[in-house]
C-alpha cells in the first residue's frame, strides 16, 4: 500500500527498503506469492489523468530495478501486479535496465499483471490470486481476468 507516497509523487517508486519495511510490518513475503502495488491509480476514472501523460512521457508509479530483481530472485515470487496501464513504471524507459519488470520480473520466466483494481478491499496478506490468460501462441501478453479470494 503506497497510496499516500503515490498521491504526493506520481512517479513514486517501490524499492527494496520499502519492501523490506513492509516485510517488518508483515512478514517475509513467500516463495510464489503475488506482490500487488497499491497505489489507487485505479480509481483516476479519467483517461488522461490514468495514463497521466506529459511532453516526456507517462508519469505513473512503478517498481526500482533493484526491488523487481530481489522479488524475482530473492524471494521468487509468482509476479506482480499494479493498478497502472502498464507493470513498469511510466519513466522505466530511463531506468537501467529500462522497463525493468518487463526485463527482470518477466524475463524471470514470472507474470505480470496490469490494470488491477480493488486493491483497496484487500487484506495486507492472505489473499488468493487467480489469474488466468486467455492461451495465445508466439505472443508476448493476454488479457485475462485476475480475481482475489479472501477469507471471512
Amino acid at each position: 500500500d503506497a497510496v499516500a507516497d503515490c498521491q504526493a509523487n506520481p512517479d513514486f517508486l517501490v524499492g527494496v527498503d520499502y519492501l523490506k519495511q513492509w516485510e517488518a510490518d508483515n512478514g517475509t513475503i513467500p516463495k510464489d506469492a503475488w506482490v500487488l502495488f497499491r497505489t489507487d491509480w485505479s480509481k483516476k476514472v479519467d483517461s488522461d489523468a490514468y495514463l497521466n501523460i506529459s511532453d516526456d512521457g507517462g508519469h505513473t508509479p512503478g517498481w526500482e530495478p533493484e526491488a523487481i530483481r530481489f522479488l524475482a530472485e530473492e524471494r521468487n515470487v509468482k509476479g506482480a501486479g499494479v493498478e497502472t496501464v502498464g507493470t513498469d513504471a511510466g519513466q522505466s524507459f530511463a531506468q537501467d535496465p529500462q522497463f525493468p519488470c518487463h526485463n527482470l520480473m518477466h524475463g524471470s520466466n514470472k507474470f505480470g499483471l496490469a490494470a488491477l483494481c480493488n486493491l483497496d478491499q484487500l487484506p495486507a496478506t492472505g489473499a488468493v490470486v487467480i489469474a488466468a490468460p486467455l492461451k495465445i501462441q508466439n505472443g508476448s501478453g493476454s488479457p485475462c481476468r485476475a480475481l482475489a479470494l479472501v477469507a471471512d
